[in-house]
């Protein structure tokens, strides 16, 4: 009789996984069930090599590389002299046992700035720092370093040549226990923030074919030069010559994976099972088509406002997928909590085209249609990214966002039709809401008219209803007749759509209202209402309402303290460290003060936008 299925959880925060008892939950389970094989996913022991080992002595098939492979490409200076050995293209660098902050530093001047500081046993974009200058090494380096330790538990640096205006382009690769090898073509992840992808694609755009074939024959020379089995990912960072060195290999499938699976018509994780119960691979290189283009968009719980990119954690009160126009890979649902502890991705949003336009309008398609109410998502700036120029062209690297911040962060007017449907949406919402009788076809009862006068942002907006479907909008003082039509409550209860047309344009709109009141419309746009007896503008929701305080600008645990009472600082200075989803955020003084208290401790939880040093400014 086979066992039911078991769920198998980790502690947080990351580092508290301990391989031990961790491994002895999943031996135990795979032997009750009768398991031959287990599969890591692609997260927290995917990569790890102790777990991997443990598996080949219990007998049980680790669905994933050779230890040794992991050993090997995991330790950032061991992989680099492998790729020498092996003809792959590595960048200049310092790669050596001196791990003292002296020693990197002359290494640093020796390669020139700037450099970039890279944790030996990381990923992700943690343990990452860049530093300009000699000024800035010190800093940079002890951030680093701390970060590593923090997700890696270990704080070895390299020190590389930063290669300016880089691309992040990597290639899918696999490998068998017969000696065979082949890559599926390469993603172009260079869109990012904090070195952590936003969007990736695959096809790389505006790279010809023959460094296309070269950049696949230098991922498989890669995976052969560690007698490579299973899914793996070689990372490539790419000049504007389209010169490409090796950055690291990632021994597991991505979490991008699936644009590959779009353009090769392939499944990669039954590539992985077949190869793991020692069969050849399923295509060999002359096989693997390359058909139209894919994107996916990481869909974060952020606040990008100002290109903060803050983690938000907490209860996502609503959330709604476009699955019917897209492929979702998401682990969470209404109502789920979202913890400080882990990396803030929430879903994946994948689609597939004929060419790159195509696909690029399709994810801008599928993201308009996916709501997440309750936590702030990075999902509006993606749809800007996409809107740009230049990322249409294809113009890509790692620093597009700071590049084009003052385009993708400028503050965009509100049009009439998002005000339209705005005011109309908290007015349906309302009525619906306090009149059950109507709560299904809402057959307006028109007795009299009155005026309905609906706040949307800065602007006030007049609604009179005219007849069952027509109604009267003003704005500054003109008039707009608005048709509203099939309307309609979904049925949790939670979503109400209705059809609006104004001034010879037609759209459909969205209005969820969650248990707390807050209401959020898509449509023409998208807009957050809160309930009336709440005024957000009120002292206490950011910096500007604290008189020039410290505050956490998400909620974490508290790092480190570098200031105490009386200190005097200058505008810059780092006062506090918090560390929210695996990352550290320096919070620095915004003029020169002068320290009257530090209130909170190392290692305490804080809530965003909680007050830890209080600050009075210096008389100029």
């Amino acid at each position: 009789m086979q066992e039911p299925p078991t769920t198998l959880t980790a502690s947080a925060p990351q580092q508290q996984l301990r391989v031990t008892s961790v491994w002895t939950k999943y031996s135990t389970t795979a032997i009750k069930s009768g398991a031959q094989a287990i599969h890591p996913g692609y997260g927290f022991l995917s990569e790890n090599a102790i777990f991997a080992n443990k598996c080949a002595e219990a007998g049980i098939v680790f669905i994933g590389p050779p230890a040794q492979a992991i050993t090997d490409m995991g330790a950032k200076d061991i992989s680099k002299r492998i790729m020498q050995q092996a003809k792959v293209p590595v960048v200049e660098g310092f790669h050596g046992e001196d791990q003292s902050d002296a020693n990197l530093k002359v290494h640093a001047e020796k390669i020139g700035y700037p450099v970039m500081l890279k944790a030996v046993f990381g990923g992700g974009g943690k343990g990452m720092r860049i530093a300009f200058t000699p000024a800035d090494f010190v800093e940079a380096l002890s951030s680093a370093r701390s970060e590593a330790r923090k997700s890696f538990g270990r704080d070895e640096m390299l020190v590389e040549k930063f290669v300016e205006r880089p691309r992040h382009v990597e290639v899918q690769v696999f490998g068998d226990s017969h000696g065979n090898y082949v890559h599926l073509w390469e993603r172009d992840c260079s869109v990012q923030r904090r070195h952590q992808k936003i969007i990736e694609e695959a096809p790389a755009p505006n790279i010809d074919h023959a460094t296309r074939l070269r950049l696949g024959e230098s991922a498989v020379k890669a995976a052969a030069a560690v007698n490579y089995v299973g899914a793996g990912t070689v990372e490539f960072i790419m000049d504007p010559r389209n010169d490409f060195y090796f950055m690291e290999m990632n021994t597991r499938l991505q979490v991008e994976h699936p644009v590959s699976e779009l353009i090769t018509g392939t499944d990669l994780v039954e590539w992985q099972l077949r190869v793991a119960q020692g069969e050849k691979l399923p295509l060999k290189q002359e096989e693997i088509p390359l058909i139209g283009h894919a994107f996916e968009c990481r869909v974060y719980a952020e606040d990008t406002v100002e290109g903060a990119f803050m983690p938000s954690a907490g209860k996502m009160e609503y959330a709604s997928f476009p699955t019917e126009i897209a492929r979702v890979d998401t682990g969470v649902e209404s109502g789920d909590e979202v913890s400080v502890h882990y990396d803030p991705m929430i879903a994946k949003v994948i689609v597939h085209g004929r060419d790159r336009a195509s696909a690029s309008q399709a994810l801008d398609a599928a993201l308009a249609k996916t709501t997440i109410v309750g936590l702030p998502t990075n999902i509006s700036f993606v749809r800007r990214i996409l809107a740009h120029p230049e990322f249409a062209a294809g113009n890509v690297y790692t620093e597009f966002i700071p590049d084009h911040s003052a385009e993708l962060f400028k503050e965009i007017p509100v049009t009439k039709a998002e005000l339209i449907e705005g005011a109309l949406a908290q007015t349906l919402s309302s009525r619906v809401s306090t009149d059950k009788l109507y709560s299904q076809l809402i057959p307006f009862r028109v007795n009299h008219q009155p005026v309905v006068t609906k706040k949307c942002g800065k602007k006030s907006v007049d609604l009179v209803q005219k007849d069952e479907n027509t109604w009267e909008a003003e704005i500054d003082g003109e008039k707009t007749t608005v048709l509203v039509s099939e309307l309609r409550r979904s049925s949790c209860g939670h979503e109400l759509h209705f059809r609006v047309e104004a001034e010879g344009e037609a759209w459909r709109t969205k209005a969820v209202e969650t248990e707390s009141g807050t209401l959020v419309v898509v449509g023409k746009g998208e807009q957050t209402y809160e309930p009336e007896a709440k005024e957000w503008g009120d002292a206490g929701a950011g910096g500007a309402a604290t008189g020039g305080h410290a505050i956490a600008p998400m909620p974490g645990i508290v790092e480190r303290i570098l200031v105490q009472k009386g200190d005097v600082v200058k505008a810059g200075q780092a006062l506090v460290v918090v560390v929210a989803m695996k990352m550290e955020y320096i919070i620095r003084a915004t003029r020169d003060s002068i320290v009257d208290d530090v209130t909170c401790a190392p290692a305490q939880n804080v809530p965003r936008s909680a007050v830890l040093v209080k600050l009075t400014a210096q008389e100029q």
